[in-house]
């Protein structure tokens, strides 16, 4: 019968017994012929571990995909190889970690879950500390104080082709038509106590939306990532799946309605209730509008733009919490001749937030409604309400909206009877705005957000990241606003 000499020992070994078992190190309850085999056998799979080691490829590996096995495409118990890059389950006899290890020769994995490495098809457990740099990549961590620093860290960050990158401004990959959620993420990932929160909280309890969207964040802001740029493919595939395919990767949606969802989706996976600051979303975002309406009856002498409310009839108020505030563009003109059409209207933002003034009257379905801010949160979103739908095609308004940087003072729509002890003047940290024209995949979305440390805006659309001057952000046709208050 063909046999094997044991590299240790010189004994001869049947083929039935695989020529990976001579590289497994001997345990210490184990027999041995005497101490000093012993001594070499440990030393000689020292140097094989090495070996292997030696053979990582961090150039291939991407944990920025959905974890699941290239072969059977399950979730459970999966595992990365560390020369290649692919995902496997499993790592006994049958698995295909294991195969994968003896048909290709590779050897070190890494458990995607529990951050374990091993040799396959042997099994045992390496802890190396040149391993780190992997585990971290695959699960970034931050301390208090690294987090405290964020915002002013102006340093620059190299990944492995020596490509520098600035932590928290990266790109994120449209995967194929998801840049309307790519603007999202990065909005809220450069909200200070949002993104704060995500990164220091253990959310290994919580849904996979929140679990998925707290890596993300932290990839974001990873000061030792890889590459200097993130895909968003994780979070995608369980946004599809908690929204029942309403979200799509390959279908472009308006980011307005993800927002909505996501913000509502993520405050209730953090077990928030209709209760005030239930949940970090609204304590961050939830204000509170008081909104009086009244029924209309139509008046042969009044005109329809001269209609104001009747203190004589019964006015209905309302107070309703809110996480967003929409807020109405003027309609362009409807006929403009050569000149008129090179020119693109403007309108000031303090004009179309006028309907939450409590003086300005809007017209609903037959009633005459007006709207007053009670209670303003310490993050305010803003809806730019641009595109419109008829039975024909999609509409877009390209007035541009004329905003302060800083200093935007929301006191005037705020109740006098609510004024609060907190300051009403709140500066702009992102602006997501779309270009081209309206319609799913015809037009591109892009964000603005601040890096304060350096006082310097960016934008980004997708990979592409570049710095912007703080006076082209309004030329923008700007579509949802972040502010926070000063």
């Amino acid at each position: 019968m063909n046999s094997e000499i044991n590299i240790v020992s010189g004994e001869k070994r049947g083929h039935e017994e695989s020529e990976f078992e001579s590289k497994r190190p001997r345990l210490d309850n184990q027999s041995t012929t005497d101490s000093s085999s012993s001594s070499l056998y440990l030393d000689t799979s020292s140097i094989l571990i090495n070996l292997y080691i030696f053979k990582i490829n961090r150039h291939m590996l991407d944990f920025d995909f959905e974890k699941v096995c290239s072969v059977s495409l399950s979730n459970l118990n999966v595992y990365a190889c560390l020369v290649c890059g692919k995902y496997f389950q499993g790592r006994g006899r049958n698995s295909h970690a294991y195969f994968h290890s003896l048909h290709e020769d590779h050897h070190v994995f890494i458990n995607l879950h529990t951050l374990q490495v091993y040799v396959l098809p042997d099994g045992y457990e390496v802890k190396d500390s040149s391993l780190n740099d992997i585990k971290y990549v695959l699960h970034p961590t931050f301390t208090e104080e690294q987090v405290a620093l964020l915002d002013q860290n102006t340093k620059h960050s190299y990944d492995l082709n020596n490509k520098k990158y600035l932590p928290g401004f990266v790109g994120l990959n449209n995967v194929k038509a998801n840049d309307y959620v790519n603007v999202v993420i990065q909005a809220l990932a450069h909200i200070p106590p949002l993104r704060d929160y995500f990164i220091l909280q253990n959310f290994e309890n919580s849904t996979q939306l929140v679990q998925r969207f707290s890596i993300l964040v932290r990839k974001i802001w990873n000061p030792q990532a890889f590459k200097g740029q993130v895909s968003p493919h994780e979070l995608l595939q369980e946004i599809s799946n908690a929204s029942n395919k309403r979200f799509k990767l390959a279908e472009q949606s308006d980011p307005i309605d993800f927002l909505c969802w996501f913000l509502n989706s993520l405050h209730k996976d953090l077990g928030g209730t209709k209760k005030q600051n239930s949940s970090i979303i609204h304590k961050i975002f939830q204000g509170e509008v008081k909104v009086e309406s009244q029924m209309i009856i139509a008046k042969t002498d009044v005109e329809e733009k001269d209609r104001s409310f009747d203190v004589d009839r019964e006015i209905v108020a309302k107070r309703s919490p809110f996480l967003l505030l929409n807020l109405d563009l003027p309609p362009p003109p409807l006929f403009q001749d050569e000149v008129e059409k090179n020119i693109i209207p403007q309108v000031a933002l303090t004009t179309i937030l006028s309907k939450y003034d409590g003086r300005t009257p809007q017209e609903s379905a037959g009633t005459l409604k007006r709207s007053q801010l009670v209670h303003l949160p310490n993050y305010i979103i803003f809806h730019i309400k641009r595109f419109t739908k008829n039975n024909w095609a999609a509409e877009k308004n390209p007035t541009i909206v004329n905003f302060p940087i800083k200093n935007l003072d929301m006191g005037e729509y705020l109740e006098s009877s609510s004024a609060e002890n907190l300051s009403t003047h709140y500066d702009l940290i992102a602006n997501i705005c779309h270009e081209g024209k309206p319609g799913k995949g015809k037009g591109i979305y892009k964000v603005h957000v601040q890096h304060r440390g350096k006082d310097q805006w960016y934008q980004i659309q997708d990979l592409i990241v570049e710095e912007i001057n703080a006076q082209m952000i309004f030329l923008s046709e700007s579509y949802i606003q972040i502010w926070e208050r000063k």
